[in-house]
């Protein structure tokens, strides 16, 4: 007879592990089960399905949810540290694809948020062995981390920008024209700047008119500003070993282009000068 501490050893290598029989068997139904509960969802938004089956389509759905409930109550008990996991990426998803089930009862259209067990998902990359897959996704959050803080400049600017513009639209065209506030015309400012043109608010006045040309002059200018820093960043990251393994004085950026001098984050030296050395 299994004991327990047994039973929960063999659980979590069922439902933990993906490099024994047993477990890739369980992750192939599991991702199945999240598929069909993936396409329950999608017909339940069809007027015409829901308006023949909600009913069934509601009672195949909660028990998609009391399936979920459970595996992840399982997960928790044989977890070595549950607290761990339930904190974790894959915990936070599994903990979230069982939530709006319940806030279902309370709220009718948050079924539809059941949607984000699409996230789930993921674990095909530890199925199908695709792990060296998520390792290139390294080089992304790299180039992501090390572009942040120019592209956090770039958003201020952006937002300046629009705040100036808005403003400057408002005070030409007015109420009478649709700019009705001063929020009113950065939204309009933001829409023309990234060359969307809904055209609900549109500008009268020549002056106005000349103005909008401006913006959206400004907008193709600077569109492909926040592309290039990131694939600069990216192309940094990809070389990889031709880098400069040193941290900045300033802010400990860590990785430099070979032979660099200065720090490409902050602009500081990355190395003292030589009168400093000598004093």
């Amino acid at each position: 007879m299994d004991t327990p501490q047994n039973l929960r050893q063999q659980l979590y290598s069922i439902i933990f592990h993906t490099d024994t029989p047993s477990g890739q068997r369980f992750d192939r139904y599991l991702l199945l089960t999240i598929m069909a509960s993936l396409v329950v969802v999608m017909l339940d938004s069809i007027d015409s399905v829901h308006s023949q089956y909600a009913g069934l389509l509601a009672s195949i759905e909660w028990g998609f949810t009391a399936l979920f409930a459970i595996e992840y109550l399982v997960r928790l008990y044989c977890s070595p540290k549950p607290l761990r996991y339930a904190f974790s990426f894959f915990g936070l998803i599994d903990l979230l694809a069982i939530l709006p089930g319940i806030l279902a009862l309370f709220y009718a259209d948050a079924q539809y948020l059941l949607i984000i067990r699409v996230i789930r998902m993921l674990r095909v990359f530890r199925v199908l062995k695709l792990s060296p897959y998520l390792r290139q996704a390294n080089f992304l959050l790299t180039a992501l981390r090390g572009s942040k803080q120019k592209i956090i400049v770039f958003f201020a600017c952006i937002a300046i920008l629009v705040t100036v513009f808005g403003t400057l639209m408002y005070v030409i065209e007015g109420p009478v024209h649709g700019f009705t506030s001063i929020p009113k015309g950065i939204y309009w400012a933001v829409v023309t700047l990234t060359t969307v043109g809904f055209g609900d608010i549109v500008p009268r006045t020549p002056l106005g008119q000349a103005l909008s040309t401006l913006v959206m002059i400004t907008g193709y200018s600077i569109i492909a500003v926040p592309t290039g820093i990131f694939t600069a960043e990216l192309a940094n990251a990809m070389r990889g070993g031709d880098q400069l393994i040193h941290d900045c004085p300033s802010c400990a950026k860590n990785t430099h282009e070979h032979g660099a001098a200065f720090c490409t984050r902050c602009g500081n030296p990355l190395f003292p000068r030589q009168a400093d050395k000598s004093e």
